[in-house]
């Protein structure tokens, strides 16, 4: 028998339009596969058109708040519903960055140094030596990050377009290069190194063709190469993720002899758009996207 998938894309997050492209690739991929596929733009009353549907699995193409922060996967758990990706405390972890950074810390992954502080901290004056990275402590694909250099005359925060909560979080900014690894199943598939080709590796880079390089597999000593996927696994292991994430390292090898790798994030949500960086590795691996997209929903299950 057919099985059905829900996949839920769109949402209402600041990531809204790309989750709709990942969610249009996964279903493209999934009917090529055989499955029943129907597509649901995610809105409030998405508990009572899951309970009419009845999917066999939702796939879960939600990136943001709601669709990667424990939200919805606890609508999919009341439902009995099995899902792809992260459960619920998983997800809610990965998404509240200083929180994942606390779980980092406990089993010895190296992170930016850095610190929450109010937003009105940072409107009143510096608060943190340059360079450093400014955030918001849940948000996804590079959301509201600003980066603060030593000269930069201008607040990096502006009170008025800052939709992202009372809390910041202030980390010290890591030079050289951007590695980012994917692992599928307790298994660490590769390590791809990204070239933005402007400040950093901003939402526009990262889903505008033609601004950043990908190298696959990241030009970096074996022993680099090795130890950035260790970190990514033990964060994953380190969080209780499932399914597919991509893990987001800085690989700061600017000091002779001193080169070293620095965890920024877990995304338990991985984008699968056609510039997305989780398919890229598992087809350097001989996993074609249409193989993904089915070993994801054949990993998919429930907490309970």
């Amino acid at each position: 028998m057919t099985q059905h998938v829900a996949v839920l894309m769109g949402g209402w997050s600041a990531e809204r339009e790309v989750s709709l492209v990942t969610g249009d690739a996964v279903c493209a991929a999934l009917k090529e596969t055989g499955y029943r596929v129907t597509a649901i733009d995610v809105a409030p009353d998405i508990f009572d058109v899951l309970s009419g549907l009845k999917p066999d699995v939702a796939f879960n193409a939600l990136h943001g708040r709601f669709g990667e922060d424990g939200c919805i996967q606890g609508i999919l758990e009341v439902l009995k519903i099995p899902y792809t990706h992260s459960g619920v405390l998983a997800s809610a972890l990965a998404m509240d960055k200083p929180r994942a950074r606390q779980m980092f810390a406990s089993v010895s992954i190296p992170c930016p140094e850095g610190r929450v502080v109010h937003r009105d901290e940072v409107l009143n004056g510096q608060v943190f030596d340059p360079p450093y990275v400014l955030k918001p402590t849940n948000e996804g694909s590079s959301v509201g990050v600003r980066l603060v250099f030593e000269g930069d005359n201008m607040s990096p925060l502006d009170e008025a377009n800052w939709a992202y909560g009372k809390q910041v979080l202030i980390e010290k900014y890591i030079p050289g290069r951007e590695i980012q690894v994917a692992v599928m199943n307790d298994k660490a598939l590769g390590a791809i190194e990204i070239r933005p080709k402007k400040r950093f590796y901003d939402y526009e880079a990262k889903y505008t063709d033609g601004w950043a390089d990908h190298i696959m597999p990241a030009e970096i000593p074996e022993a680099a190469y090795e130890e950035s996927l260790r970190l990514a696994l033990l964060a994953h292991q380190t969080l209780g993720c499932r399914g597919v994430t991509r893990s987001d390292l800085r690989y700061d090898d600017t000091i002779t002899g001193e080169a070293q790798l620095y965890m920024l994030e877990v995304n338990t949500q991985p984008g699968m758009t056609p510039l997305s960086l989780v398919p890229e590795i598992a087809a350097h691996i001989g996993i074609s996207f249409a193989e993904l997209t089915d070993l994801i929903v054949q990993d998919a299950g429930c907490q309970r």
